[in-house]
């Protein structure tokens, strides 16, 4: 962070991942006469979460929401912001190999099933929703992981294993050494996988007529010594992503808004997940909302 005295324009070192809402930032559409982003690219973008939980390497920065809870949890000296930067429904995510049988819900008791960290953000919501929504016992499934979570200071909890080192996922499901998986970003496309949730379009649909609200992957964090000493900057880096979304056309006219920006916005998201992540014993106590923010991030809107 540096600010240059002669246009009294404050510098920050930033991170976000590329979408056609952060594109007009990016590509300078987006001004500001208080606040210059020096941004740093970093992809895939969730390589970056651990250099801000562990380093505190930008000033603002994309993290997965889980990621931030386990960062409160620790003490990490971060502070949210309700900006939403990825958010999609969760309910296609796990896949199993239909050239092996169909794996239901229902059928998940006693099976193995890989997701690429116990505390990533998809696995948490994806879990969360077979936990609520179709009565799954977590604790009767086998749960494989393949790397530790942003935070060192978090471990796996007992009973989830570790797969051997070089093991892919998506390859160990198509062997059947995994009877499913749930996958992140990179979706596969082998048409023999196909969703443990039956017509996960519709599924979601029904999870969001009941919720009313979208499982909420990264937001925005920044540093809580910003948010401290200079909370304006933090307003406008806020306006500024929020122009952003605007300037791409974000949402489409009557389309689910996927990426709410504003606290009373994503609060119905947070408040789900924060329940989602201590029933998994990914963090050590359930969060209100209001913890997750401070005052000057608690009062943005859309």
């Amino acid at each position: 962070m540096s600010t240059t005295t002669a246009e009294k324009i404050e510098t920050l070192d930033a991170c976000v991942g590329n979408y056609p809402h952060t594109q007009p930032l990016k590509n300078g559409t987006i001004k500001s006469d208080q606040v210059a982003l020096r941004l740093t690219e970093v992809n895939p973008i969730f390589k970056a979460f651990e250099m801000m939980v562990r380093q505190q390497k930008f000033d603002v920065s994309e993290m997965a929401l889980v990621t931030y809870l386990q960062a409160k949890a620790y003490g990490k000296p971060l502070t949210l912001a309700p900006a939403t930067m990825m958010g999609r429904f969760q309910h296609g995510t796990m896949l199993y190999n239909s050239e092996r049988g169909t794996v239901t819900p229902e059928g998940l008791p006693g099976r193995r099933v890989g997701v690429r960290s116990f505390a990533q953000t998809t696995g948490v919501w994806l879990r969360g929703i077979l936990w609520k929504d179709y009565g799954l016992d977590l604790g009767k499934v086998k749960w494989v992981t393949f790397e530790d979570a942003h935070l060192a200071e978090f471990r796996d909890p007992a009973g989830v294993e570790r797969a051997v080192a070089g093991k892919d996922m998506t390859k160990m499901v198509i062997d059947g050494e995994l009877d499913a998986a749930i996958f992140g970003g990179n979706m596969p496309t082998d048409p023999r996988l196909k969703s443990v949730i039956a017509d996960p379009e519709a599924a979601a649909r029904e999870w969001y007529k009941k919720h009313g609200t979208v499982p909420l992957n990264h937001m925005i964090v920044v540093k809580s010594s910003l948010a401290q000493s200079d909370p304006g900057a933090v307003r406008e880096v806020f306006r500024m992503l929020q122009e952003s979304k605007k300037s791409a056309g974000l949402p489409k006219p009557g389309a689910i808004d996927t990426i709410p920006f504003g606290f009373d916005a994503v609060k119905p998201a947070l408040d789900l997940m924060s329940s989602y992540a201590l029933e998994m014993k990914i963090i050590p106590r359930r969060y209100a909302v209001e913890e997750l923010f401070d005052d000057t991030t608690r009062a943005l809107q859309a």
